[in-house]
């Protein structure tokens, strides 16, 4: 096991794109994060802004667990995009192994990376602030679901990968699914001879996960008109989404030749 955890923190480190990704999330959310603290200067400070400010973005707080997912795609569809799979079973035979490896590395970097991004906004929020925003509710709760969902979301991207066997295709389906299909699923909803749909809204995986990162109930604001389940429920559903297409692709990872 410890060769194989070496192995995948050789690659992880090595490959520029993870530089890349890591740096392009940070950036965009400490902008997301200026944006918000800037326009909320002159507000008292709350809870509420403080999770947008340290989140950048709360429920809409994308970027990070995005570039996360296509750090995971990376560490298991390059290996199939560049025919790396052959020699690196060669190397590591114990096909479990290597994956749990690929697994604990992508989830340390998506704490690591998370950790950064709070401590960045943070930095950024106190320009504005002057003071350090108290961790009450519904801080405490929204930061461990910060990285519950980043980690969660490189789980998944690493799953997709290793299920489709390549990058195109769990690229497209990390961005496809919340963006148009839960979207369209949600729109549909609003047609009346529709509305039997709204009440399976809340076990839309990606929407779901989203609420992890939520600061109050959630609002409909002329959408569908549904209740979510509690924040740990909800991301509840993204996990098991997550774990049936990690089992899926583990299983055919096992029985497929490589």
């Amino acid at each position: 096991m410890s060769s194989a955890l070496r192995f995948e923190w050789v690659r992880l480190r090595t490959l520029r794109s993870t530089y890349w990704l890591v740096g392009i999330g940070l950036l965009i959310t400490a902008g997301v994060a200026f944006i918000i603290a800037y326009a909320t200067r002159n507000e008292p400070l709350d809870a509420d802004i403080a999770a947008q400010v340290l989140t950048g973005g709360a429920d809409f707080a994308t970027f990070i667990p995005v570039f996360t997912a296509i750090i995971g795609i990376f560490s298991t569809g390059h290996e199939y995009r560049h025919g790396t799979i052959q020699p690196t079973l060669t190397a590591i035979p114990q096909r479990s192994r290597l994956l749990i490896a690929k697994i604990i590395m992508v989830s340390l970097c998506a704490v690591v990376v998370v950790a950064l991004s709070l401590v960045i906004n943070l930095a950024i929020g106190m320009i504005f602030w002057g003071e350090v925003p108290s961790f009450g509710e519904p801080l405490n709760e929204v930061i461990p679901g910060y990285f519950v969902l980043v980690v969660l979301y490189g789980i998944c991207g690493l799953a997709l990968a290793q299920l489709f066997r390549g990058v195109p295709s769990a690229i497209v389906v990390l961005l496809v699914t919340p963006l148009l299909v839960e979207g369209l699923i949600s729109g549909l909803s609003l047609v009346p001879a529709l509305d039997w749909l709204q009440p399976a809204l809340k076990f839309l995986p990606f929407s779901a996960g989203a609420r992890l990162l939520a600061t109050g109930p959630y609002d409909p604001q002329g959408g569908p008109d549904f209740d979510f389940l509690s924040r740990w429920a909800s991301g509840g559903v993204f996990a098991a989404f997550v774990a049936i297409i990690l089992a899926v692709a583990w299983y055919l990872f096992k029985k497929r030749d490589a």
